[in-house]
């Protein structure tokens, strides 16, 4: 295996902190805006681009990239505020579908003006079309 170069290591890190600095600030920008955490946002778009609506519980853990507990958590809120139902699997009685409500549909559709504001601020302003291009195809080599 080849040892990792201080350029990789350096590169690592800034990665990590610009991810971190990033989430924070569109965090609190939805926050301002009194809206929940962004995770609720993720969940809703998931559901939404689900055929139907409506995914297992599992299949959006993975599409969030949540572990298992924190999807678990998020959905038992999303349920409480009315955002998502819980459906029994018709095919098997212990399966079960997490839906989007309509509530979910309409919260997702007005957290995006306030979500895409934030990228635009802290992305989009600060990157040219090109840099944005060329960004997001070096990040695509590294999934």
């Amino acid at each position: 295996m080849k040892p990792c170069t201080e350029a990789a290591a350096k590169t690592w890190a800034q990665l990590v902190r610009v991810e971190q600095a990033l989430l924070a600030s569109v965090e609190a920008e939805l926050k301002a805006a009194g809206f929940p955490p962004l995770a609720w946002y993720d969940a809703l778009l998931e559901l939404s681009r689900a055929p139907d609506g409506y995914m297992r519980p599992l299949d959006l853990e993975r599409a969030m990239l949540l572990p298992q507990y924190a999807t678990s958590r998020l959905v038992d809120r999303l349920v409480k505020a009315g955002l998502v139902v819980r459906k029994i699997c018709p095919l098997d009685g212990r399966g079960q579908f997490v839906e989007i409500t309509a509530a979910g549909r309409k919260l997702r559709q007005k957290m995006w003006s306030s979500y895409a504001a934030a990228i635009e601020r802290h992305v989009g302003a600060k990157l040219s079309r090109d840099d944005v291009t060329k960004l997001g195809d070096l990040l695509a080599k590294l999934v």
